[in-house]
């Protein structure tokens, strides 16, 4: 609920604030004396539009703030508000509340800050919005909107709606998934053909070459070898000969000066003899890796020619596909699980087509279900919705909820049929809600877009808020001129019915008529005076009983002061004081 609000630079308001106890508070005050920019403000809170027009003239800023409390009776937070207050990193204070501001400047720029904290302004909204509903004129208009009327009745079916509605929306996504593949499928049909194709002929290609992996490095240095083969062999050969040979070779000399040395009877001698050994047994091993490479040697250098024609190939791949051979292996390898999936496309647009049917059988099932318990919820809210009208001074009028399959259009692609009729799977159902008014048993029922005049929607849209609030208790409720339009008896109803809707919910109510008023349980009135210049400024004060008969005698045709008037004020507020008692 909310429970202070303090406004400074906003319209005619240059600074005020106001305490809001739970129950039923009714602002009054003369016209411009600044009742709208109580809404004006709220509605900043709930995350409304910034419009600098707002800031008062001659302020730099405006500045709306207020305290809400979000911890319930239990001292427990609701799921999403925790979310809200932990995600932002705003603090609750210890008594369970929370500050929420937002500044306007007069550039336009707009600021908002949670529990103490910098947050978007969609932030401060979600919150807000949690825990208070602002219901003005505008809003009885959004009222004539389908989608509001579904959402009305959604509402009121409570869990039982949203689970299928949930169940239905996930069911749609897939299969809408599913078709935007097909449909891509079908008109990409001829480029997955001719992609198929150019990948069929570079898998093929390299299949014919067959490179296999470090093939392109290792006979790069082949062929630097086979260059220049003949000076190579005749340094390897040489090299072999005085290592080796049969005429006076190292290894030959080598041997005779360790026997030399293991003959002597030297100790120095023998040590030297020993490390001859190691350098004979090293000796030996070049010898034998150089006569190794001279017989890996080509005969001749004919078999460059055949090298460098297997380089050419190699390098006609790479300038294709990949900078290295190993790049193009992996192309290919890669290419061959594309062309997997794209060779046949008529295959796939027929598992596709497949896929589509069972989810349009999903879709329709639930559907089926999400119509059935909005036809039964329809029923139910129509009749306790149509009592609460006669209580509103409608005389016979009913409200009558009509629950139809929409119809789908020429081509429709999500076309499903529920029962035998067909209908279109829109992404709130395949339903088409419409709220129509009886004006009296045995008329036609007329759509209330057409057929509702100002006061007739401000009593309906009361009266869905006193049905629909009926599971719920706790939040806030604030009506901006809801009795616009009434009056009579009709006002005196209202009273009545915004009382009862308090005795569950916070009731913050904008109102011109007494009848209204009287029925609060706090009564807020907003003044105004001429301050310096032409600039008018507004003020927010708590009436006492004495001063609420003022109040109403003022609101009573302006009898004001009068004796009759305070007596006719006071016979209504103790008429008002006394069926809440009861």
């Amino acid at each position: 609920m909310l429970e202070e609000l303090s406004i400074a630079g906003l319209g005619v308001i240059d600074s005020a604030s106001a305490s809001f106890p739970a129950g039923f508070t009714a602002l009054t005050g003369e016209t411009g004396a600044g009742k709208t920019m109580i809404v004006t403000s709220l509605r900043l809170l709930s995350g409304g539009r910034a419009d600098a027009g707002r800031v008062r003239s001659g302020s730099p800023k405006a500045t709306v703030e207020g305290r809400f409390r979000v911890v319930g009776a239990d001292g427990e937070l609701s799921a999403d508000i925790a979310e809200l207050v932990e995600s932002s990193g705003a603090e609750l204070d210890e008594d369970g509340t929370v500050i929420a501001i937002r500044t306007v400047g007069a550039d336009g720029r707009s600021r908002a800050h949670l529990g103490g904290r910098s947050v978007p302004v969609g932030v401060l909204g979600k919150l807000v919005s949690s825990v208070l509903t602002v219901h003005g004129q505008n809003d009885q208009l959004r009222l004539l909107r389908p989608e509001r009327q579904r959402a009305a009745l959604d509402t009121f079916a409570g869990s039982r709606a949203q689970n299928a509605l949930t169940a239905y929306r996930k069911a749609r996504e897939q299969w809408v998934t599913i078709l935007d593949e097909l449909d891509a499928l079908r008109a990409n049909s001829r480029d997955l053909a001719q992609e198929a194709d150019r990948l069929r002929f570079g898998i093929d290609e390299i299949n014919a070459v067959n490179p296999q992996q470090g093939e392109d490095e290792e006979l790069a240095d082949t062929i630097r070898r086979l260059s220049d083969l003949e000076s190579i062999r005749s340094a390897a050969a040489g090299s072999q000969d005085v290592i080796a040979g049969d005429a006076g070779s190292v290894i030959e000399g080598l041997g005779q000066v360790r026997s030399l040395l293991e003959g002597a009877a030297d100790a120095e001698l023998q040590r030297l003899a020993g490390r001859v050994g190691e350098a004979l047994t090293v000796v030996t091993d070049i010898g034998a890796e150089l006569t190794d490479f001279l017989s890996g040697l080509p005969g001749d250098a004919d078999a460059l020619d055949q090298l460098l024609s297997r380089q050419g190939e190699l390098k006609s791949l790479v300038r294709k596909y990949a900078p290295d051979i190993d790049g193009v292996i992996a192309w290919r390898d890669e290419s061959t699980e594309r062309l997997a999936q794209i060779d046949d496309p008529q295959a796939s647009i027929d598992e596709l087509e497949r896929r589509s049917e069972i989810a349009r059988t999903a879709v329709a099932e639930a559907a089926g279900k999400l119509h059935t318990v909005r036809a039964k919820a329809a029923s139910s809210m129509a009749s306790k919705v149509s009592k609460e009208l006669a209580g509103l001074a409608m005389g016979d009028a009913t409200l009558a909820v009509d629950v139809a399959l929409e119809a789908p259009g020429a081509d429709d692609r999500l076309t499903i049929t529920v029962g035998d009729k067909p209908a279109h799977a829109g992404s709130d159902g395949a339903d088409r809600i419409e709220f129509a008014l009886v004006p009296h048993k045995g008329a036609r029922p007329l759509p209330i877009a057409t057929s509702a005049s100002g006061g007739e929607l401000s009593r309906v849209m009361l009266a869905l808020e006193v049905v629909l609030a009926e599971p719920t208790s706790g939040s806030a409720m604030v009506f901006d001129e809801v009795d616009a339009g009434v009056g009579g008896r009709a006002a005196v109803e209202i009273g009545r019915r915004l009382a009862r809707l308090a005795r569950a919910h916070q009731v913050i109510v904008v109102t011109h008529l007494p009848q209204v008023a009287a029925f609060a349980d706090n009564h807020l009135v907003i003044g105004k005076h001429s301050g310096k210049g032409a600039a008018q400024t507004s003020t927010v004060r708590a009436l006492d009983r004495d001063e609420r008969i003022a109040e109403l005698a003022r609101m009573l045709a302006g009898l004001g002061e009068s004796d009759t008037g305070k007596a006719h004020a006071e016979e209504l507020l103790s008429t008002a004081e006394g069926e809440k008692d009861s």
